[in-house]
């Protein structure tokens, strides 16, 4: 019932003015922050205005004192609600995804597409070796979903990462044994080898198709 009362406190937000009323002591900020962070965690139910209006309801008439208009029967059909929701949102996206794949394929000829679902577009050439699913990489990358909305950079962090290519998701241990030492791409990840149904919320939505810039600048050895 916890989770319903935070899922619900996002959507009073329509009943009040806060024009010029920006959270000043840090408590203000603070609660500011956490209707912030529930509001980022539920766009990706993509939840209808019909819908939105019965959590308010349930909200506002229970934090008045009023009789609520259902019995505690109904706490454990909450889960069940935002699973199909999520099922829903990530359907959406993955034929966005099948829509955006293809005109990316017909837009650049040179983009191979393997039987994983992985697209990958060679934009740079590179001298060096291609790593192995057990060595430690170094990159730079760069993140957007489809939309172009940029969720993780190491490019505008200015710091490049380095992570071993099995602690990854399957898109790029794959596609980076495509690349050699120097070379520039573009990895199209579908949901399947990337964050699958449930997403990575705020940040990526269920069944999101990703794109990464990625630049491979060596192998690490082993100490």
């Amino acid at each position: 019932m916890k989770k319903a009362l935070l899922t619900a406190i996002v959507f009073l937000m329509p009943a009040f003015s806060f024009a010029g009323e920006a959270p000043k002591t840090e408590e203000q900020k603070t609660l500011y922050f956490l209707g912030a962070t529930i509001s980022r965690n539920l766009k990706q139910f993509d939840l209808t205005k019909d819908e939105t209006k019965y959590i308010i309801m349930g909200f506002s008439e229970t934090i008045k004192g009023e009789k609520s208009r259902v019995d505690d029967s109904y706490g454990v059909k909450i889960n069940e609600f935002f699973m199909k929701k999520r099922e829903e949102s990530a359907k959406k996206e993955k034929a966005k995804a099948a829509e955006f794949i293809k005109n990316y394929l017909n837009k650049n000829k040179k983009a191979k597409k393997f039987d994983s679902g992985l697209v990958y577009l060679r934009t740079k050439k590179g001298k060096g070796k291609s790593p192995k699913e057990t060595d430690t990489v170094k990159v730079h990358y760069h993140g957007t979903t489809i939309d172009g909305k940029v969720f993780d950079s190491s490019v505008d962090r200015k710091q490049p990462a380095e992570f071993p290519l099995r602690a990854v998701i399957s898109c790029w241990t794959e596609g980076l044994q495509k690349m050699k030492v120097g070379e520039k791409g573009t990895l199209l990840c579908p949901s399947d080898i990337a964050y699958g149904d449930a997403g990575r919320p705020p940040t990526i939505a269920p069944g999101a198709t990703l794109m990464f810039d990625v630049e491979l600048l060596d192998i690490v050895k082993k100490k």
